[in-house]
C-alpha cells in the first residue's frame, strides 16, 4: 500500500478524514496531516482538475488517435452535456503528455539490437518542419525523437543521441541523407561510445530503389495523425503534440504486427488497466 505524504510537510503521519464534493469529480477523499495539523487532499495526477479523470482520459486518447479537438468537444457536449472548450481539450494533451513523458523516460527498457531513423516532413505554421525518430525493430518502440527546424549535421547528432539513450543497439539504419555520415563521424570516430559499437547501415533509395521501411510504415501513421490536425499550429506545442503521439504508440495502442504494446515487449511491465493513459498519469503523479 502506497505511504500517504502531507502536500505541505510531506510527513507521513496522516489519516483519512471526510470527503470534498465536487460538481463534476464527486468526492474526493481528504486526509489530516497530525504533523502540522493541516488537511489536504492527494495529488493522483488530476489535482485541482474540474472534470473527472474518465472524461479527461477519454479526451487526451481520442483525440491523439483520430479526433479533432472541436469534434471532441462536441462528443463531449451530445453524450455527456459536458460544456467543455476545444482549447481545454489541447491544454489537457499537452499537459498531461509532458507530465506522462517525464515519468517515461526515467524507465528501464530492454530494447533489441536493429534501430531504424530518419526524418520526416511535418507541417507547422506553413512551415516543413523536421521530426526525427527511431525505432527499435525488435520491439516496435520509439526509442527517440527529436524536432527541428531543418537537417544537418549538428540537428543529426542531437537525434542520434536521443536515440541510444535507452538502448545499444549494433546497428542504426538510416536513408541517403548527407547529414547522417557526417554526423556518425563526429559522434563514433572510432565506433564506440562509451563501449558502445554501432555500425552505421545506409538504405539509398536512388542506388537500391528500397526505402528505410521500417521506420516508413511509423512515419505513415505519424503523419496521417497531423494529416488530421490539419497541419501543427504552434513552434512551441508542435513538440509536445509529437510527443504525445509516440507516448500512444508506445504505451498506449498495440501494434498490429507483434499483436503487443510496444513498451511491454520492451520489458516495461507496467501495471496499466484498459484506460492505460489514466493509469500512466496516475503513475506519473506517484513518482514525480
Amino acid at each position: 500500500m502506497q505511504e500517504i505524504k502531507c502536500k505541505h510537510c510531506k510527513g507521513t503521519n496522516t489519516y483519512k478524514k471526510g470527503f470534498r464534493q465536487t460538481e463534476h469529480r464527486g468526492k474526493i477523499q481528504k486526509h489530516y496531516c497530525k504533523d502540522c495539523r493541516r488537511m489536504f487532499t492527494q495529488d493522483l495526477g488530476f489535482y485541482r482538475m474540474r472534470h473527472s479523470e474518465t472524461i479527461i482520459t477519454m479526451s487526451v486518447d481520442m483525440y491523439i488517435s483520430n479526433l479533432s479537438s472541436r469534434k471532441m468537444k462536441n462528443q463531449l457536449s451530445r453524450h455527456f452535456n459536458l460544456k467543455v472548450t476545444h482549447m481545454t481539450i489541447l491544454d489537457w494533451v499537452r499537459r498531461f503528455t509532458l507530465k506522462v513523458s517525464k515519468f517515461v523516460e526515467k524507465l528501464g527498457y530492454n530494447m533489441g539490437d536493429s534501430f531504424y531513423a530518419d526524418e520526416t516532413l511535418i507541417d507547422c505554421e506553413g512551415r516543413n518542419d523536421r521530426f526525427w525518430c527511431c525505432l527499435d525493430w525488435d520491439t516496435r518502440m520509439i526509442t527517440g525523437t527529436h524536432y527541428s527546424l531543418s537537417a544537418n549535421p549538428a540537428q543529426a547528432i542531437k537525434f542520434l543521441n536521443k536515440a541510444i539513450s535507452k538502448g545499444k543497439p549494433k546497428f542504426i539504419q538510416t536513408d541517403g541523407g548527407v547529414f547522417y555520415p557526417k554526423a556518425f563521424k563526429k559522434m563514433f570516430y572510432s565506433n564506440k561510445i562509451g563501449g558502445l559499437t554501432i555500425e552505421h547501415k545506409i538504405q539509398n533509395y536512388q542506388k537500391t530503389r528500397i526505402h528505410n521501411y521500417k521506420i516508413e510504415t511509423v512515419f505513415m501513421k505519424i503523419k496521417d495523425r497531423v494529416d488530421d490536425f490539419r497541419g501543427l499550429k504552434a513552434l512551441w506545442s508542435a513538440p509536445i503534440m509529437m510527443m504525445a503521439i509516440t507516448i500512444q504508440h508506445n504505451f498506449i495502442e498495440a501494434h498490429t504486427t507483434i499483436e503487443d504494446v510496444p513498451c511491454e515487449r520492451a520489458g516495461a511491465n507496467l501495471p496499466l488497466g484498459e484506460n492505460r493513459w489514466l493509469d500512466l498519469i496516475k503513475l506519473s503523479a506517484q513518482n514525480n
